[in-house]
């Protein structure tokens, strides 16, 4: 019993290792009508360009924010960072339309 529990613990563990950190996933700001966006903290990872963990349910919030308030400004009244830059790319290399995110990739 005791030799099964390793083996089944070790192979959880080695799993775990080879499986890529996806990243963070984007900050919707809880979806809600927004007046300005909010940095993002964190860049996108594979998450959001590896074909093989990239999910639906991820990208299309995403997508909706940007469309919605990619023209907006920041609540700091700041430029966009480059993590912002990063996010905003990301939306465009999904097939969104650039003009939602021109301001904060130009």
């Amino acid at each position: 019993m005791r030799t099964t529990a390793l083996v089944l613990s070790t192979a959880v563990l080695l799993t775990a290792c080879s499986t890529p950190d996806p990243g963070p996933v984007f900050d919707t700001e809880g979806a809600a009508d927004i007046t300005c966006l909010k940095h993002q903290p964190t860049p996108p990872g594979p998450r959001y360009s590896d074909d093989t963990l990239r999910r639906t349910d991820e990208t299309l919030p995403l997508l909706r924010y940007y469309t919605a308030h990619g023209r907006k400004p920041f609540c700091d009244g700041q430029p966009p960072t480059g993590t912002d830059q990063q996010w905003a790319r990301t939306y465009v290399q999904l097939g969104a339309d650039r003009a939602n995110v021109a301001g904060l990739i130009d």
